[in-house]
């Protein structure tokens, strides 16, 4: 079942006043350098085509210094827990051929997994590649028989249909799975905390005109030091813990108006594969209600929503502190292609 938004009319998701002045002092704390406080002549968009110049040798592409400040933030060791959410937001049990004894014995359900996620985008190239692992869950703190499941590795320059990155760490890969789905993953830094980040995929199953959500999967990490091609298991050094279970967003807290900077990256058809920063910060207001929401714990939400034309949206969203959050979306138009990738620093209105 499609998760639609009646009467949201031609504007899609967005009930918004752009507004085309600086914000106002209060919202100064909203700035989060999306584009980096580098000199706009050196955040050009990157272009999808390939350079023959021999000159480009000589020195380092303009374009390539934001990548290497998002290659310095998201490259690293990644360990935490992954759970796998229903199109309705319930968390589903890890198969009972992986769960031990001592849980079943106990009728404990086990929602979670342990993760790794190695991480490596280089700063003087546009690479980027990472190792999302699944751990086989232990009883106590046995880091000596922890024992990897899957090993699932993905690669942008490989099999990535688009991506788009923040130099702050954050950034949106479209993934295809084959068989007529694709995952949207959206990976999200901690503006307070840069080695803290949530990975949240929406999988999605084409099917005719129309893109229906199959599932949810949530990863939160904390970074473990730099990259070591996940070659030490994290067992019970990890320093979170499971989470698919714990209580889900409150809709007070994420509903109402806020008032966003948001920055976009824009796609044609012939961009498939593109590597893009987002780029050309502008402020908007909001209003999101709660029908619009599927709430997920750890203060993460995510929705889909769909215009009378056509065009649908899937969004996430992470409360990181009261009255904060960062967002990020992808919007398809009706023929599901993608059109634009956008992230957003985001400020709850108190005064309306």
């Amino acid at each position: 079942m499609l998760l639609s938004s009646p009467g949201t009319g031609n504007s899609l998701f967005w009930r918004s006043r752009t507004s085309p002045l600086a914000p106002p002092p209060s919202f100064k704390a909203l700035c989060l350098p999306f584009s980096s406080s580098l000199p706009r002549a050196n955040i050009s968009r990157v272009s999808c085509s390939a350079e023959t110049s021999s000159d480009v040798a000589l020195a380092p592409a303009p374009d390539l210094i934001p990548w290497s400040e998002f290659a310095r933030n998201v490259s690293g060791e990644w360990d935490g827990f992954g759970a796998d959410f229903s199109r309705d937001g319930q968390p589903l049990e890890l198969p009972e051929s992986v769960v031990p004894e001592a849980y079943r014995e106990w009728e404990v359900k086990v929602f979670d997994w342990q993760t790794q996620c190695p991480t490596l985008a280089r700063p003087d190239e546009q690479t980027f590649y990472y190792k999302s692992i699944k751990l086989l869950p232990t009883v106590g703190c046995e880091a000596d028989a922890a024992t990897r499941y899957t090993i699932d590795q993905r690669s942008i320059e490989l099999s990535a249909l688009a991506f788009s990155y923040s130099v702050s760490g954050s950034y949106v890969a479209v993934w295809p799975l084959g068989n007529d789905q694709l995952e949207l993953e959206h990976c999200l830094i901690n503006p307070n905390d840069k080695e803290s980040r949530v990975r949240i995929f929406h999988v999605v199953r084409l099917a005719e005109s129309k893109m229906l959500l199959q599932s949810v999967k949530v990863f939160c990490e904390l970074w473990d030091g730099p990259f070591r091609d996940g070659d030490q298991l994290g067992g019970c050094a990890i320093r979170s813990s499971g989470f698919a279970s714990t209580p889900t967003t409150a809709a007070s807290l994420v509903t109402g108006f806020w008032r966003v900077l948001l920055a976009t990256t824009t796609f044609k058809a012939s961009d498939s594969g593109c590597i893009q920063q987002v780029t050309g910060e502008k402020v908007i207001e909001i209003l999101r209600e709660e029908k619009d929401l599927l709430l997920l714990p750890k203060e993460l939400w995510c929705s889909l929503q769909e215009s009378k034309d056509g065009e649908r949206v899937f969004s996430v969203g992470w409360l990181f502190e009261p009255g904060h959050a960062i967002t990020s979306s992808c919007v398809f138009s009706t023929d599901s292609k993608l059109k634009e990738i956008t992230m957003g620093r985001e400020t709850a209105r108190s005064d309306v």
